[in-house]
């Protein structure tokens, strides 16, 4: 590592112990000596900063040669994981705060026994309260889930195959595929009945077909897991291992019919419109007409295959495999489906499996297991109690404040692209102008009134709570697209952009401290939840979402010269990612990042873009304060990386670049700003330092 003292001269001199006021390009230059005195330029005032805790840094390490390291070094050193987590990082801590504020909305909730029936007090409280009273939960066993079970087993004939699997569609079990109501790709305006790969216990395809080590142990432990619940569900052992491999040996079929994660990325090549009858003729066995009917999509006269090939597969699965193989394998998906549920030997078994994926040492406790559950089950139910008292409407008027400036921000680095035609950036700007801004909770919220909820029993609720939400997006079919929907409850510490409605969405959970806070100076907050804004609204243009016109349809806006040259770029942000390595042998997967990767990279540039006009508007041309010793630009970077840092499982970091879009946390940090003048500028950065890509090298997309 290199320390401040080995820097070039001139690169840190003068910053002091505390900052780097000295770095090249971020002060005023000191005066020339003349034979008349000058009067020196006025000095930057030296102000206590918020929001970022300089003792995190690692000050032995240069920002030039390890900025990820440099802003949070000391902190990943002094913060590792709790044995019930499988990583941690800042949003862990928020977490941690929000779990406090939930906790206390749901114990005062299961506490009220007088909360008006069907109220959202009551709905929340007796959900809490029933998932909560393990005793009840031992005593039933497995009684609450006789009724489905018995369903599965009365199967006679294949015949009867479209009921039950629409039934299983309705109760989310993840049998077959997924299917249900989804925003037509190519007409926003309706919906339409989509189908799409699924049916995978583990999850990922390439667990089923790869036999590098790391497979051969998940599927070793997914076997032992599926064993453990027969076993539990009354099978002997030589009747539980022979289920598990029919299991097994099925799904293995749906993976070698399934795409990659990396295939899956393409818009186009998943949208496959036909007509209910052709699909109907094609894939015979699913019994379509009656499949969708028992759905309550009677109506449905076309569909959306995601995967054409896959449901060839899905087809034959159903047309040849045994009656009683065909029941074994959705028995198990199932009791997978809810073994949280269940007594404590399925939701032990449960967590044993998850260890050799996670590399998790224990359970979390109880109640924050069964306060996710919550949020999951009733989302906005819960999350009005919650945005009462978390969330004030100042908050929300600063969040959409900073996205009105980054928005201008993109709208002017379109403007001046240099290699796109004036005729996709007026395309451009229509759709940025076009783009929806949600921020903290819905104006409309969903009505549950249709949802009976009581602290008879846990499993019950789940499942109620999963019909009635399958019921409630059956019914949308044939209307008109609800634009209020959100995707995420309001206490999620998250955000997204929706192509096909072209939103961006904030919780109220996310716009807290560390990624947002109204005490903390403008370069902290853009840095921050800034960087977050303009990811999410630069995946409007990565390579999956500049498919999408203004109008959320799958359309190609592009000139093909520009689309040539956009796809240029990207690739060489793709060769940068597929170079970095957290772990030996182990690379990171381009190809699969590119859009997460692409909206760091943008979204940085235009926040930092904002961050110049609000400091322009704010000091003019004259001296900017100092906070902590540092210059506004270096407050946005360092904010930008400390709400990266994470240190996370072995274990966990494999899975995530087997299966998550998302770079690792250090590449996130320092693979955009190795490509930004602007980081080079604000820290005083020479060509030849790690932090600085060649201009040969280097990746510019906006």
């Amino acid at each position: 590592m290199t320390t401040f003292s080995s820097l070039a001269a001139g690169t840190l001199l003068g910053a002091g112990l505390l900052g780097l006021a000295g770095c090249a390009g971020s002060g005023p230059a000191a005066p020339v000596a003349t034979t008349t005195a000058s009067p020196a330029p006025p000095a930057p005032p030296m102000l206590k900063g918020v929001g970022l805790d300089v003792a995190d840094l690692d000050r032995s390490v240069s920002p030039c040669q390890d900025f990820y390291e440099f802003s949070g070094g000391n902190w990943l050193k002094a913060n590792p994981i709790p044995s019930y987590a499988t990583s941690w990082g800042p949003r862990n801590l928020l977490g941690l705060r929000t779990q406090a504020t939930l906790k206390q909305i749901l114990e005062e909730a299961a506490a009220n026994r007088s909360a008006a029936p069907g109220s959202n007090t009551q709905k929340v409280g007796d959900f809490y309260a029933s998932a909560m009273d393990t005793v009840a939960i031992e005593k039933a066993g497995l009684a609450p889930l006789r009724p489905e079970l018995a369903r599965i087993a009365a199967l006679k004939t294949r015949a009867g195959l479209p009921a039950l699997i629409a039934h299983e569609q309705e109760l989310g079990t993840g049998t077959f595929f997924r299917g249900g109501v989804q925003v037509d790709e190519k007409n926003t305006t309706r919906y339409v009945i989509g189908l799409d790969q699924g049916g995978l216990g583990m999850g990922d395809r390439d667990y089923y077909l790869k036999d590098d080590p790391r497979s051969q142990k998940v599927r070793a432990a997914y076997q032992a897991y599926m064993q453990q619940l027969f076993g539990l569900l009354g099978d002997n052992v030589a009747t539980a291992q022979r289920n598990a491999a029919t299991v097994e040996r099925i799904e293995k079929r749906l993976a070698q019919a399934s795409k990659t994660r990396v295939e899956l990325r393409d818009p186009q090549a998943n949208y496959n419109q036909m007509a209910l009858a052709s699909a109907a003729q094609r894939y015979p066995a699913l019994q379509l007409p009656k499949l969708l009917a028992d759905m309550q999509l009677a109506k449905a006269q076309e569909i959306i295959v995601g995967q054409p090939a896959f449901f060839d597969e899905v087809n034959n699965v159903l047309r040849t495999e045994p009656l009683a193989d065909l029941q074994t394998y959705m028995r198990w998906h199932l009791v997978r489906s809810v073994a949280t549920t269940l007594p404590a030997a399925f939701v032990d078994a449960n967590f044993r499996y998850n260890q050799v994926l996670t590399g998790a040492k224990q359970q979390a406790t109880r109640w924050k297991r069964v306060q996710a559950a919550t949020d999951a089950t009733l989302g906005e139910a819960f999350g009005q109690l919650y945005v009462d008292k978390a969330f004030s409407p100042e908050a929300k008027q600063k969040a959409l404040e900073m996205v009105a400036n980054i928005k201008a921000s993109m709208a002017e680095h379109i403007q001046t692209n240099t290699w796109m035609s004036a005729p996709t950036k007026a395309e451009a700007l229509k759709k940025l102008n076009a783009l929806r801004v949600k921020i903290g909770y819905p104006d409309q919220w969903k009505d549950y009134s249709a949802l009976a909820i009581s602290r008879e029993s846990y499993l019950k609720n789940v499942l109620a709570a999963r019909l009635w939400e399958s019921r409630r997006e059956a019914a949308r079919f044939g209307g008109p697209v609800d634009h209020t929907e959100w995707g995420m409850t309001p206490p999620t510490i998250n955000a997204y952009y929706n192509p096909a409605l072209n939103e961006i969405v904030f919780p109220a959970g996310y716009l807290q401290p560390p990624f947002f806070d109204p005490k903390a100076d403008d370069a902290v907050n853009y840095g921050a939840i800034g960087g977050v804004m303009g990811h999410e609204m630069t995946h409007g243009f990565d390579d999956q979402g500049r498919q999408y016109d203004s109008q959320g349809n799958l359309r190609d806006w592009w000139t093909p010269q520009d689309a040539a040259e956009f796809t240029k770029r990207a690739a060489v942000v793709g060769r940068q990612y597929d170079a970095f390595s957290p772990l030996d042998s182990v690379h990171v997967n381009g190809k699969l990042t590119m859009g997460e990767n692409l909206a760091d990279f943008a979204g940085l540039t235009i926040v930092h873009g904002a961050l110049e006009k609000q400091l322009q508007q704010r000091y003019g041309n004259g001296p900017r304060p100092l906070y902590d010793g540092f210059t506004p630009e270096q407050r946005f970077f360092l904010s930008w990386a400390q709400l990266r840092r994470q240190n996370i499982r072995p274990e966990a970091l494999r899975q995530q670049i087997q299966t998550d879009p998302h770079s690792p946390g250090q590449y996130r940090t320092i693979g955009p700003i190795m490509n930004m003048p602007q980081f080079q500028a604000a820290f005083g950065c020479k060509e030849g330092d790690k932090m600085v890509r060649t201009q040969a090298d280097r990746a510019v997309i906006w």
